[in-house]
């Protein structure tokens, strides 16, 4: 079993995200450590992109924090393996195509799978596009996972049959951040995937409180949040990590998981 399916195996999984390098290298190697004490299942690690088109204004924000601290893909790539000698949480990078075609696909991948990140998320690489990167991802082990949205009603099914690792459920229509209510009817969207094939699912896009946590752990296999996490780091900086953390642990007790195996 991979380290994907590992992290839906021991009942609903809580993902957080945050943007590496933000505020700098070390705080987000002791980040993933620190999340992973706290019972987060898998984490996401955004790279940071001068162009985030899928993000709200604080995960820009933070890719620019990050840019200027210096951030680079190779940086994130040290620091991955850094966390890999101590931690075995699965991992997925989040990006944009931009990135890792300046990188080289080929070379990008096999520096994934060398690092040890176990999925790739490339919210921008439509499905009908998807043959630019996934022959790499599959000859270098990485998961490519794919999204699907509320708009995506009539390709769910075409999506879901050639998916890997989990879906990713994009709770709402627009960009990432925090939100009073998730507008999306995600149990239909749940639904549609499971009439299909047995995949694990993960809700995102908006989801920032308990309440909201525990409500989508009652409709899909994981939650994933990311605006709220990245909010204390922009307030915290430095010291951002036991906060995190204690957030962290916060969400996935009130999704009514079993806390996570180290």
């Amino acid at each position: 079993m991979t380290r994907i399916r590992q992290a839906f195996a021991r009942g609903k999984a809580f993902i957080p995200f945050i943007t590496a390098g933000d505020p700098n290298m070390e705080v987000t190697e002791q980040l993933v450590i620190k999340m992973a004490e706290a019972s987060a299942d898998l984490i996401e690690l955004g790279i940071p992109f001068s162009d985030p088109v899928a993000e709200g204004e604080v995960i820009q924000r933070a890719d620019e924090r990050a840019l200027a601290a210096g951030t680079t893909i190779d940086g994130i790539f040290a620091m991955v393996s850094r966390v890999r000698a101590t931690c075995d949480i699965p991992l997925a990078f989040m990006t944009y195509v931009n990135p890792v075609f300046t990188y080289g696909s080929s070379r990008f991948l096999q520096r994934c799978s060398e690092s040890g990140i176990d999925a790739l998320i490339v919210p921008d690489l439509p499905f009908e596009e998807k043959g630019e990167l996934l022959p790499y991802c599959r000859q270098y082990g990485v998961d490519l996972i794919s999204l699907i949205a509320p708009t995506s009603r009539d390709r769910i099914r075409m999506i879901v049959q050639e998916a890997e690792g989990f879906i990713y459920c994009v709770s709402s229509l627009g960009v990432t951040g925090v939100r009073q209510e998730i507008s999306a009817d995600v149990g239909e969207m749940v639904r549609l995937v499971k009439e299909t094939r047995d995949i694990p699912c993960a809700v995102g896009f908006g989801v920032s409180t308990p309440e909201q946590a525990a409500e989508m752990a009652g409709l899909a296999d994981g939650v994933i949040v990311g605006s709220a996490i990245v909010k204390i780091v922009e307030r915290y900086g430095t010291e951002c990590v036991p906060r995190v953390a204690e957030f962290v642990q916060t969400l996935k007790e009130a999704m009514g998981s079993e806390d996570r195996i180290a």
